[in-house]
């Protein structure tokens, strides 16, 4: 059953499918339409081995909420108070960081030039964007708004959503894939551990707007 269903699919009704999910890097946010199946062949993965992952996981005691069974307003209240206000506080830092390893360790092998730049546009992206779905679209959403009411702006955001992961993607090349050097020094390892984070976390994020606040919005009937 797991394996002919939709990534999407199976975050939304098995929360803790996503911890699985972020250790094998399967996307269950922006790709999250591909099944487990398709999506395991692109990466080269046992599916089986995974299901059996996915149902060990189910097994454990998890206490994780179950959004799909929240409203609109309490999903919307969450992404912003969690989601939306950890990227304010913890991405400048990182920028910073980041600015300093490439500043500290020009002359080093494996130092991730151009990263600071990628996340100060990526920063200025999500500040947009985020103000959209707080001005706009989420009180709509807040109201009961839904189906043609809401399918521009939802798409747009959908869009907008692809944009974060390509951004993803680059942090990923610059940085060997999250791979410290040897020696690397306390800011390195930090900044990079910090993107580790903040990389779930915006999944996660990513997921619960696409899959579940979304499509319950421009979902027929």
């Amino acid at each position: 059953m797991y394996s002919t269903t939709s990534l999407g699919d199976i975050a939304r009704s098995n929360p803790s499918a996503t911890r699985v999910f972020l250790r094998h890097r399967l996307d269950f946010c922006c790709g999250g339409r591909r099944s487990l199946a398709e999506a395991c062949e692109k990466l080269g993965l046992d599916v089986n081995k995974i299901v059996d992952e996915l149902v060990r996981e189910a097994q454990r005691s998890d206490d994780a909420p179950h959004w799909e069974q929240r409203s609109q307003a309490e999903l919307a209240d969450h992404i912003e108070s969690h989601y939306h206000a950890a990227l304010r506080r913890d991405l400048p830092p990182l920028i910073e960081a980041a600015r300093k390893v490439e500043r500290v360790h020009a002359e080093k092998p494996g130092v991730p030039s151009g990263l600071a730049k990628v996340l100060a546009e990526f920063f200025a992206d999500m500040e947009q964007h985020m103000a959209k779905e707080e001005r706009v679209l989420f009180p709509m959403l807040r109201r009961g708004a839904r189906g043609e009411q809401v399918y521009m702006p939802v798409r747009v955001m959908e869009s907008e959503h692809d944009s974060h992961r390509v951004s993803l993607e680059a942090i990923r090349a610059l940085t060997d894939d999250l791979r410290l050097p040897p020696n690397a020094c306390a800011t390195w390892t930090a900044l990079y551990d910090g993107l580790q984070t903040m990389e779930a976390d915006l999944m996660q994020h990513i997921h619960l707007e696409n899959n579940i606040l979304f499509s319950r919005a421009t979902r027929e009937g």
